[in-house]
């Protein structure tokens, strides 16, 4: 356990910004996903609408450098080469 006031504060923004964290990567998960299911329906029409709007969350994410931007370089690329290759 943190000894001295500077050491506690920075226990409390460090769970602070740990949560926060874990919040905005569950968002880009959820994204992901809903980009995957929109291209298993079949729909590429509907499975561009979502992609659309996944790549701005990835792009804010990777921004905020929760994660790596060729993590989101390669997230994006794969979504819409399935969303091309749709048939």
């Amino acid at each position: 356990m943190a000894n001295t006031a500077q050491a506690r504060k920075r226990a409390r923004q460090a769970s602070a910004q740990r949560d926060h964290n874990m919040s905005q990567r569950s968002e880009l998960r959820t994204a992901i996903k809903k980009v995957r299911k929109a291209i298993e329906a079949g729909d590429k029409a509907a499975a561009q609408a979502v992609f659309q709007s996944s790549v701005s969350v990835i792009d804010s994410i990777a921004d905020k450098q929760i994660i790596h931007k060729n993590k989101a370089a390669r997230h994006k690329s794969r979504l819409s080469q399935a969303v091309k290759g749709m048939a």
